[in-house]
């Protein structure tokens, strides 16, 4: 297997943990929602801070094993 192959495999692997990450701590009490009549405006601010440590700590793995 080419090593394009074997990054599209770890690239399709992190996007499914990102989504079930997403979909299991969707709404955290960091998270900002504001509705106001028709529109309503969701901001997952503690999500995206969670999501991107735990990237960080994995790339970071990644790259000593390098």
């Amino acid at each position: 297997m080419t090593s394009f192959g074997k990054l599209l495999i770890v690239i399709g692997v992190v996007l499914i943990i990102v989504g079930l990450l997403s979909n299991v701590i969707g709404k955290l009490p960091g998270d900002f929602s504001f509705k106001k009549g028709n529109v309503s405006i969701y901001f997952p601010f503690m999500t995206s801070i969670i999501i991107s440590i735990v990237l960080s700590i994995i790339l970071y793995i990644i790259s000593r094993f390098r």
